[in-house]
């Protein structure tokens, strides 16, 4: 079969690759003149499987008033005049409950889960390297009261066996020798100990290099202009290349999937989140983390990727605005140096920002939708690097005719229809 992938992030090369080892001819098309150059490009670092978790909970809406007054706030909003936004901002505070929270968590651990099992054996299928680690993710408090509500979220470990450990500040120390130079500026943590890390964009190149010696031809530098309809069936693609054709087509371009999908009447609520990272290189490498530290107050992690720390986080309502804002980078730098004082000089970094494709829910969009040749892969939110190789396979899986070896229930286009 030959099937179109429409963009080359980490979930699309992800899903190419498993595309064409499931025997299928796959295409690749991505404006940009490489792989992962977009949001895929300068993420945290994590993948966090045991971190699964949707922004909307309860307590949110208290904490974003709160933020509103903080100068390294988590979330920053820019209000504008674009429905999709409030909309988004509406369906999100809809999801602020228990029970909403619960379900929605338990979507997400379910691909993140699957998700890192298949990286795992992706490694060994393909002895790729992209600066990788498997020493966990360590959650920080810095406040007491914030260290005691970690009981929902262990319950739900707990329920899905996910394994972790409650630590103290020498237990945190144990795991990040270099948090013993600021002791005082945590409680304990919660660390997820099957957690890794690595560079998204190292492993998203050296995948898609791999693809292309399977077979997949990845056409870079091409505008998508439109999707085309013949029936009730996808007939091919406009570009500013000509037109495209294939029996099935797969739709993972992150926060621009719903621009495209539009005119076809599905309507997936996605909307980006703009996030920022810095990336330092490390002078002193006692002084720097060992893995990631998620700091629970900022929402912001830290992150090793050998020679270089990278510091990512902060989320901005701002439409598609790719604009670099010097009060987001104080915010990385104030963390990174509060933690890690002398790991590297954050004169030296450099900056960047990508735009998160986030649901309201916080879970994916994946799998079929109304059209029988058109697939999605998309709304990762934070986490595409995480649920990279399990959407990808997911993918493969479905556009095969085979069962996914995981439940897709609630994570695919129809739960909106049921909700």
């Amino acid at each position: 079969m030959d099937v179109t992938v429409l963009g080359s992030g980490v979930i699309g090369v992800s899903t190419a690759y498993h595309l064409a080892k499931a025997g299928h001819r796959v295409t690749v098309v991505d404006r940009q003149p490489g792989a992962a150059l977009e949001t895929s490009f300068g993420n945290a670092g994590e993948v966090s499987a045991g971190l699964a978790a949707p922004w909307a909970g309860p307590g949110i809406p208290l904490k974003a008033l709160k933020w509103a007054f903080m100068r390294h706030a988590p979330l920053v909003i820019w209000p504008r005049p674009d429905p999709a936004m409030w909309r988004w901002g509406l369906q999100m505070l809809r999801n602020c409950t228990e029970a909403r929270y619960e379900r929605n968590k338990t979507r997400m651990l379910r691909l993140a889960e699957y998700s890192r099992d298949r990286l795992r054996a992706l490694r060994e299928e393909t002895g790729i390297r992209y600066s990788e680690r498997s020493l966990g993710t360590l959650q920080l408090f810095r406040a007491q009261k914030d260290f005691d509500g970690t009981g929902r979220d262990t319950a739900v470990l707990d329920r899905h066996g996910v394994p972790y450990e409650l630590l103290d500040r020498d237990g945190c120390i144990r795991v990040e020798p270099a948090l013993a130079r600021v002791r005082d500026k945590f409680v304990g943590g919660l660390r997820l100990t099957d957690d890794e890390t690595g560079d998204c964009h190292q492993f998203a190149t050296a995948l898609a290099r791999i693809a292309q010696g399977m077979g997949v031809d990845f056409r870079f530098g091409v505008d998508i202009r439109r999707i085309l309809l013949e029936g009730d069936r996808i007939g091919g693609i406009a570009t500013d290349q000509g037109e495209l054709r294939a029996d099935a087509y797969v739709v993972a371009l992150g926060s621009y999937s719903p621009l495209l999908l539009k005119p076809l009447r599905i309507d997936i609520p996605v909307y980006p989140v703009k996030g920022y990272s810095i990336t330092i290189p490390i002078e002193d490498a006692s002084g720097a983390p060992e893995s990631t530290i998620m700091d629970e107050t900022f929402k912001v992690a830290v992150t090793r990727l050998d020679d270089r720390i990278r510091v990512g986080g902060t989320a901005e309502l701002a439409g598609y605005s790719r604009s670099l804002r010097p009060s987001r980078r104080a915010t990385l730098e104030h963390v990174v140096t509060d933690l890690f004082p002398g790991g590297g000089d954050v004169a030296k970094a450099t900056f960047w920002t990508g735009l998160r494709p986030m649901t309201p829910d916080g879970t994916p969009v994946i799998g079929p939708c109304p059209y029988p040749n058109l697939f999605l892969a998309t709304g990762h939110g934070t986490l595409g690097w995480t649920m990279s190789a399990g959407t990808g396979q997911v993918l493969a899986d479905i556009v095969s005719g085979h069962k996914p070896a995981i439940d897709l229930a609630g994570l695919s286009y129809a739960r909106y229809a049921e909700d």
